[in-house]
């Protein structure tokens, strides 16, 4: 048991709250707009390529900064670190995840099986961002807003713009958030010469770049809602939302980032949970 647990910690599990609700919103949108029969094994196959992709990306952000954790103060007791799972394991536990990953596209259909690789590149190449860019976060803003999109997908087999709007606010709204997480790590960016906005604009204008991200985060919703023809359900779970995001901002402060996780971690996952219900309201009640 203590094993799993060292896993579960290492991926973060409990993240997976994030972008998941978002995925589901993606899964049901497809199923109404293309009047689709309902396929529970489909939905759970969607679920279980968020999960595998996300151990993997995570677990390979953990393998690879390994060496990096072990001199900051605040990831020293992760787990690669601590000697609590070593390094290798970790790395066969990433390959393992993305073959079930891959394997799991390739039960769903032909399109999500083809475009597994591009979404894994994404997903892992953001490891590597922060050596070369301050734009890190956007990239893991990508790898996540690729939740709705593929979900919708995985029903479809085919583009459209209402599920890429929600791509685009999860977009928006998870580089914005991992920009305010990054602030805890500023000085001992700078001094690794790593990159992060953080470090390239200051605590300040950091702050005020994820203001204008999450801005464009409430945007994205604003137009599908409209763009959807979502009714008054809707807009109250985007109301919910975009609450919680100006929540967020308020406990953060260029003087005071005590209050960081509280804003990362819970107001964000209640902010995803409540808008996914919402709109799942609104698409069957109406």
């Amino acid at each position: 048991m203590s094993t799993v647990k060292n896993y579960l910690s290492l991926v973060k599990f409990s993240h997976t709250i994030f972008a998941l609700p978002f995925a589901v919103i993606g899964f049901f949108l497809a199923v109404s707009t293309t009047e689709t029969e309902l396929n529970w094994m489909t939905l759970g196959l969607v679920i279980l390529c968020m999960v595998f992709a996300r151990s993997a990306a995570m677990a390979f952000n953990r393998y690879l900064d390994r060496d990096i954790d072990v001199d900051n103060e605040r990831t020293a007791i992760r787990e690669i670190p601590t000697g609590d799972i070593k390094a290798k394991s970790a790395l066969l536990f990433v390959i393992a995840n993305c073959l079930l990953f891959i394997g799991s596209t390739y039960f769903i259909n032909s399109l999500c099986f083809y475009l597994s690789p591009v979404a894994l590149a994404v997903v892992l190449g953001y490891s590597y961002t922060k050596r070369f860019t301050a734009l890190c976060h956007l990239v893991l803003g990508v790898g996540l807003s690729l939740a709705p999109i593929g979900a919708f997908l995985a029903v479809t087999g085919e583009f459209m713009l209402l599920p890429l709007l929600f791509s685009f606010a999860v977009l928006f709204w998870v580089s914005g958030f991992d920009i305010i997480y990054a602030l805890q790590d500023e000085e001992f960016d700078k001094s690794h010469q790593l990159h992060s906005i953080p470090v390239w604009l200051g605590t300040k204008g950091a702050l005020n770049l994820s203001n204008l991200f999450h801005m464009l985060t409430a945007l994205s919703i604003i137009f599908a809602g409209y763009y959807g023809g979502f009714s008054w359900i809707y807009w109250i779970g985007a109301a919910f939302f975009c609450g919680l995001l100006i929540y967020q901002h308020l406990l953060v402060k260029p003087n005071d980032l005590s209050k960081i996780n509280l804003a990362f971690f819970t107001t964000n996952g209640i902010a995803s949970v409540i808008f996914a219900i919402f709109v799942l309201a609104d698409i069957y009640v109406n």
